[in-house]
């Protein structure tokens, strides 16, 4: 365990919010900026070389695998319980505009860039492929779940899979994992 952060380490941090810190595993290769924005509930995990930055909100049983990239920024992202996102896949909840109107990158003074943007949410059991792109402003449905290399721009509704650049509904997703949750539940409670 000593390439993840102990849960008196992660206690000591400065994260704005952390669930007791039971079952985290944080590892000591991501980088986290701006962690007195970040919340984070009970058994996460989160993968050597991610960066976390910005104004973010994890729930429960999440994961978060290597290289992922959350730049929450002002707005914000929600990634709710169960979800997951898979190695490589980025996240961007503020973005420069790119039509040449303004200045951009984090080096040039404010009054000279337009960043634009909206919160991303990754609903309840939301899983994202590998190498994925979402978009600032995306709110991904519960049960949704999205194949490798897509790019999310829009909001997808509950219980499909998606896929393609721009991701588009292939089919409909199993609820079976419904019934999975509330036996885990269950078999915690006991």
């Amino acid at each position: 365990m000593a390439n993840f952060y102990s849960k008196e380490e992660l206690q000591q941090m400065g994260f704005k919010f952390i669930g007791g810190g039971v079952n985290v595993l944080i590892s000591r290769k991501a980088s986290i900026y701006g962690i007195e924005n970040i919340s984070i509930g009970n058994d996460v995990r989160i993968d050597d070389f991610c960066i976390v930055s910005g104004n973010i909100t994890i729930g429960n049983y999440v994961h978060i695998a290597a290289s992922v990239l959350l730049f929450g920024g002002n707005s914000g992202i929600v990634i709710e319980d169960f979800a997951g996102i898979s190695s490589r896949s980025a996240i961007y909840a503020d973005s420069d505009d790119y039509t040449g109107l303004a200045l951009t990158n984090p080096t040039v003074p404010d009054q000279f860039r337009k960043v634009e943007g909206g919160r991303v949410t990754l609903g309840k059991h939301v899983l994202i492929g590998s190498g994925s792109t979402i978009l600032p402003g995306v709110t991904i449905k519960e049960g949704t779940s999205v194949g490798s290399m897509s790019l999310i721009n829009k909001d997808l509704e509950s219980w499909g899979i998606y896929l393609g650049i721009p991701c588009r509904r292939v089919r409909e997703r199993s609820k079976n994992i419904l019934k999975l949750e509330q036996q885990l539940k269950h078999d915690l409670y006991k």
